[in-house]
């Protein structure tokens, strides 16, 4: 009987949390006016996540979860050429995880959008082989990063969270965040830092809850770094800000920070340094900066941004024009209007 009032418990409490969440995502972030976003509120707890239920009614260029998509491996894994490529279930069209992947994660089984973000993993916790999408290439797929020909590892050794990025952000090179001490962005999709349990692999998607965010600043970048954990991690329901993390899961936050201030010293270079008096933010704050980079991303990919670079440096234009944006150059205003997004 205890057990079953402990478990009552824990369930009532995730629900009102999950409510809140829904709340700051729906009123403050949600430009889609599909009954979808606004359906959103008072909806119950959506863990755990999930079967598909058979053809999803989402644009069919949009996946707002792994449900449909499948990995493959092409090249040999010890070279330059190795990728790892989404697709579709057929296997007959590639998947971008930069492009095609919506960013609120949707719920295969309702097809309805949850109060979650999609994460898309490239290096797994306790490994150190540096994964990323290749974010100049077309299709987006997964690469290990080089540097002269040599494949890229965290020399400092294994990082012990999994990490990726978000889909459909971009932390723009000619902007400069009040925050980010006169830095501009990185020119890539927004870093996540996922704290779960579950070694999540190298392309998997998972949906996550956005706990908070770091500014690092990255050889003179703004490199924003989002905690979040695993929607249905066993940490997931006690989870639901910073401060919680901090109070159920101590140090975690501050080794997180450490290991960014140190991974480059191996390599010769200088520790890095973070914005924000090295503060980690709340979630709302995290949210903010999701929301205003998945703006950025929405201007690179409809080709607003490129419109506008005439007054940018030589340099920065270089950056923008070399990114790969073709695989939503043929998206219709319906499919995109009928996907959550921010």
């Amino acid at each position: 009987a205890n057990e079953q009032v402990r478990k009552r418990e824990i369930r009532d409490h995730h629900q009102l949390q999950t409510h809140k969440y829904c709340g700051i995502v729906a009123d403050s972030l949600f430009v889609d006016n599909s009954s979808q976003a606004t359906n959103m509120i008072g909806e119950e707890s959506l863990q755990p996540i999930g079967q598909p239920l058979g053809k999803s009614s989402s644009s069919k260029l949009s996946h707002g979860s792994s449900s449909n998509l499948e990995l493959s491996s092409h090249g040999d894994e010890q070279t330059t050429e190795f990728r790892i490529k989404a697709s579709d279930k057929s296997g007959s069209k590639p998947i971008s995880l930069w492009h095609d992947v919506t960013l609120v994660h949707v719920d295969p089984a309702t097809d309805r959008p949850t109060p979650y973000l999609n994460f898309v993993c490239e290096i797994p916790k306790f490994t150190r082989k540096k994964f990323e999408i290749a974010t100049d290439e077309v299709g987006n797929f997964i690469k290990q990063d080089e540097k002269k020909g040599v494949l890229r590892e965290f020399k400092k050794g294994d990082i012990f969270f999994n990490y990726g990025c978000l889909p459909r952000t971009w932390e723009d090179p000619t902007f400069v965040h009040p925050d980010a001490e006169g830095c501009r962005g990185d020119n890539d999709p927004v870093d996540v830092c996922e704290i779960g349990s579950r070694i999540i692999g190298t392309g998997d998607i998972r949906p996550v809850k956005v706990l908070g965010i770091l500014c690092m600043i990255d050889e003179g970048e703004a490199d924003w770094k989002v905690v979040t954990i695993d929607a249905e991690d066993k940490w997931a329901p006690f989870l639901n800000d910073v401060d919680d993390v901090e109070k159920l899961l101590p140090g975690t936050l501050s080794a997180i920070r450490e290991w960014f201030r140190t991974y480059k010293i191996p390599d010769g270079k200088p520790p890095n340094v973070f914005g924000l008096d090295e503060k980690f933010m709340d979630k709302h704050y995290a949210l903010e900066i999701i929301k205003e980079c998945n703006h950025a991303w929405k201007e690179l990919i409809t080709g607003e941004k490129e419109r506008n670079l005439e007054k940018c440096d030589a340099e920065v234009r270089g950056l923008v024009r070399k990114l790969s944006k073709s695989n939503l150059l043929d998206l219709d205003a319906d499919d995109d209007d009928n996907a959550p997004t921010f």
